[in-house]
This record gives structure tokens, C-alpha cells and sequence, in this order.
């Protein structure tokens, strides 16, 4: 375990092992098939609720597939709990207000990172008590910088005074196992990422 990095996923996959205690991680999900692939890797190691936070996701009738297909990722998994805050997309558009024509992996993508895992982080710090860390499945994507998430994930930590676990969830195989049991669980795979400001 020397040779990890303290403050990431790996790190503490390794200290649970070496325990048997469970972390309490409040994971962050964009959708079914990202934590279809995270899950299966570190499932067996946290007690783990998902946190479905993301008003960037348009419309209405995505968002509402999306939360459908997460929850029967997570029915394929034991005492994986699910917490869904109110949202709307009036809490993204004002943030992007101006970057409707930049292209994916641009300035808009930095901001809608930073607004879900800043209240993601907001979420733990006023349930302090239940959680140890947060996380997002956001670093599976192959179209995701993980570095830069968990840059942006390190520093809304801090405001909020609360503990981030760095990530990158395409390790081990995520993505490929992502794609694999989405197949055979016919879950639902979405073909953007969430928002509709621009036709990708």
C-alpha cells in the first residue's frame, strides 16, 4: 500500500482490503452505464451511496431515462443506496450562460464538473456523519479528463471541508466493463453526454 497515493480510490480499495472496513463513499453518477463500470470495480470495498446529481442533462425525458437505467445498475448490486436531490436545468444554464458554441472537453464541461461535485460535496458536508468521502464516476469516461475532474474535485472539497477520494475509473478495465455488462443487463446507453446547447 506504500506505493499509493493517499487521498485516492486505490489507496483506500487497498486499506479495506488490508482491514475489512467498508469507507462510506458518497459516489457522484452521470448515469447507469459510468457506474456500471465503477461499481464493479469497487463495490466490494465501500458502502457505498450514488448521488444523481446532474441538471446539465436535457430534456427532461433523458434525465428521466438516465435515472431509470442507474437504478437498475444498481439493483445488480447488494446495499448500493441511491440518493436523488432536487434539480432542475435552470440550476446549469445560468452557469454556461455564453459558452453555448464551445465544443466538448472546453470551458462549459469545467463549469458543469464544477457544479456537480460542488454540490455533491455540499451534500456530504450537511450529512457529515454518514460519509467519509465522495467520489464521482465521471473519470470512467474515455471523453473525460480525469486529472482535471479531480483537480476540480480536490478544490470543492476544500471549500466545503470535506475528504475527496481521486479517481480514475478507466483503470482496471472500467470502461470495457461498463460496455460489457451494460450488454448483457440491456441497460440503456445514451449517446451524448448531457447537455443539449450544442449538437455533438
Amino acid at each position: 500500500m506504500k506505493q499509493l497515493e493517499a487521498g485516492t480510490v486505490d489507496y483506500e480499495i487497498a486499506n479495506s482490503q488490508q482491514t475489512g472496513i467498508k469507507p462510506r463513499l458518497l459516489l457522484h453518477a452521470c448515469c447507469g452505464p459510468c457506474a456500471a463500470g465503477t461499481l464493479a470495480n469497487i463495490a466490494p470495498y465501500f458502502d457505498i451511496t450514488i448521488y444523481f446529481y446532474n441538471p446539465n442533462i436535457m430534456p427532461k425525458e433523458e434525465f428521466n431515462k438516465r435515472i431509470l437505467a442507474l437504478k437498475e445498475v444498481i439493483s445488480h448490486f447488494d446495499n448500493v443506496k441511491l440518493v436523488i436531490p432536487e434539480q432542475d436545468e435552470s440550476d446549469f444554464l445560468p452557469l454556461v450562460k455564453g459558452m453555448e458554441d464551445m465544443p466538448e472537453g472546453g470551458k462549459r464541461c469545467s463549469v458543469c464538473f464544477a457544479m456537480r461535485l460542488k454540490n455533491t460535496a455540499e451534500y456530504l458536508a450537511a450529512h457529515k456523519g454518514d460519509f467519509d468521502f465522495f467520489a464521482t464516476t465521471l473519470t470512467i469516461s474515455p471523453m473525460k479528463n480525469a486529472a482535471l475532474i479531480n483537480e476540480i474535485g480536490n478544490s470543492v472539497s476544500k471549500a466545503s471541508g470535506v475528504n475527496y477520494l481521486s479517481s480514475n475509473f478507466k483503470k482496471h478495465d472500467g470502461f470495457l466493463k461498463s460496455t460489457t455488462l451494460c450488454k448483457e443487463w440491456n441497460i440503456y446507453r445514451q449517446h451524448y453526454c448531457g447537455c443539449t446547447l450544442r449538437v455533438l
